[in-house]
């Protein structure tokens, strides 16, 4: 997955990490929200990224703690980190909504039946939007958030905002 590629890829050019490190900062940043990426997905990456040659391990100890291989970005890392950039960007823009499944389905529920999913979507949607608004205000003024982690943030709240719109038209047009 490219996308994986590129978020492994992006964070160790910034800085050499472990694993688990990366893991950790996927949380911390709530990458996996806007992009499909586990933790074993991670685990994984890494040591396919290493056999490809884009980014390579160094075993570290740190006191009593068992080693730990921590990964940095090759030249060759560099460059393919750059064409991934350039061809992701240039990609048309594709939004994946799971729920647009049942959305599509909707008429073939009763009433009530389709009253209760657009309800729990329109449910999941405002708590999407409250938990991105809490976010937003917890870390707008933190020096050490970058502005890009910010500018993704204000886009999928922007996002929930225009979603939450938009399932109130469509339960309208179902009354």
């Amino acid at each position: 997955m490219a996308a994986i590629d590129l978020i492994v890829l992006g964070m160790l050019k910034k800085e050499a990490l472990s694993a688990y490190d990366i893991q950790k900062l996927v949380e911390y940043r709530n990458i996996s929200r806007w992009v499909k990426i586990s933790t074993p997905s991670i685990y994984k990456k890494v040591i396919q990224l290493e056999e490809k040659g884009y980014i390579s391990s160094t075993i570290v100890k740190e006191g009593k703690m068992p080693e730990k291989a921590v990964y940095s970005l090759t030249e060759a890392g560099e460059k393919q980190l750059e064409k991934l950039m350039f061809e992701i960007s240039a990609k048309p823009v594709q939004i994946f909504l799971d729920f647009n499944a049942v959305i599509v389905n909707l008429d073939a529920l009763p009433p009530k039946g389709r009253e209760k999913c657009l309800a729990d979507i329109e449910g999941n949607i405002k708590a999407l939007k409250a938990y991105l608004e809490e976010n937003l205000r917890e870390k707008e003024n933190l020096p050490e958030i970058p502005k890009t982690g910010m500018a993704v943030l204000r886009q999928q709240l922007a996002l929930a905002q225009a979603i939450e719109t938009w399932i109130h038209s469509l339960k309208q047009g179902w009354e």
